[in-house]
């Protein structure tokens, strides 16, 4: 079953090509640089690349996995969530694509295509498990059973944990997107520098406005000058810091849903799933209960198209296929 996907919920225009459980080629086109002057994507600028990008990032999905559109038996797109002008590219592209074909399309929840990016290793986690969803827009914890089955337990309140790094690493004058600068910093730093708050809610729900918050306050309350130097001096200790707090924040959700559901199995996805020290501690959390651990490689972490192929794929093996009338949703909740 040979299936092309197509991504573009955000910034990232990304095309992929799906050979019976091999990846045959990944492209992403990312339009970080472009976004980076203004400290976050500009909708408007994001969907108009888009319409440039999705044509050549497509032609060269197919050539990279040396096969041409006729060989092709669906086309797989996500049609939420996102940004509605930069999912409207490329579903649009996915749904003329697959007529032109006349071959079956198959609409992608992106959620969907993050949970099922585990499945792109070499050993597919068995269901069920638990999955910590974890990305600029999205931090959830999902029940993962039966094919297509999830239960989310708890999702964020406000801000989600990307979104949190990407501000902080906005007030600590660091590039766009935040996170990966915030790791690479928190590598060198100490963490237990200041004690940044940890919201631990009742339930299975997160919250990172306040920590956004109280970086704010810790660094307004100085004068420039002590500002200035504080961020000098200390800039790694304070990403350590940071990092510090959405982790064990993460974690700790994590932990109580394995003592709760008795589920072992654990997976992490999303661009936060790329950061080190999540990674570190989440096998760690593995290696304390005595469950498996499922992490994708650092190119299925970020937006691409290889997991909306794969999830495709099977939903299409399942029968599932979508109505040419699909339309994007960009709400759209698992």
């Amino acid at each position: 079953m040979l299936v092309l996907g197509i991504e573009s919920s955000c910034d990232d225009t990304a095309a992929a090509v799906w050979d019976d459980g091999t990846v045959r080629s990944n492209v992403v086109s990312s339009q970080a640089d472009l976004h980076e002057d203004y400290g976050g994507v500009v909708p408007e600028l994001a969907s108009r690349n888009h319409q440039r990008l999705i044509v050549p990032v497509v032609q060269r999905a197919l050539a990279e996995a040396d096969t041409d559109a006729g060989a092709l038996d669906a086309i797989a797109g996500t049609y939420g969530p996102g940004l509605p002008g930069s999912l409207l590219v490329g579903l649009s592209f996915a749904k003329a694509f697959a007529q032109g074909l006349d071959v079956p399309l198959i609409g992608v929840n992106h959620l969907e295509g993050h949970v099922h990016s585990v499945d792109l290793g070499p050993i597919p986690p068995d269901r069920p498990f638990l999955c910590l969803v974890v990305s600029g827009g999205h931090t959830e914890l999902v029940h993962v059973g039966e094919p297509f089955q999830y239960e989310v337990l708890g999702r964020t309140r406000d801000d989600a944990a990307g979104e949190a790094f990407d501000k902080v690493a906005q007030l600590f004058g660091l590039g766009y997107p935040g996170g990966p600068d915030i790791d690479r910093h928190a590598e060198s730093g100490d963490p237990a520098f200041h004690d940044f708050p940890r919201s631990r809610l009742d339930d299975f729900d997160f919250s990172f406005s306040g920590l956004k918050t109280s970086v704010l306050y810790y660094l307004r309350d100085r004068s420039d000058a002590e500002r200035e130097r504080l961020l000098d001096d200390h800039l790694d200790d304070l990403c350590a810091s940071v990092q510090a707090a959405v982790v064990d924040v993460l974690v700790d959700g994590l932990r109580r849903a394995v003592a709760e559901t008795g589920v072992e199995h654990v997976a992490v996805v999303g661009g936060v799933a790329a950061n080190g020290a999540l990674r570190r501690r989440v096998e760690a959390l593995g290696r304390d209960e005595g469950g498996d651990v499922s992490v994708p490689s650092l190119a299925y972490c970020m937006d691409n198209a290889a997991m909306i192929a794969q999830a495709g794929a099977q939903r299409l093996a399942a029968g599932h296929t979508s109505p040419p009338t699909l339309d994007v949703q960009s709400s759209l909740q698992l």
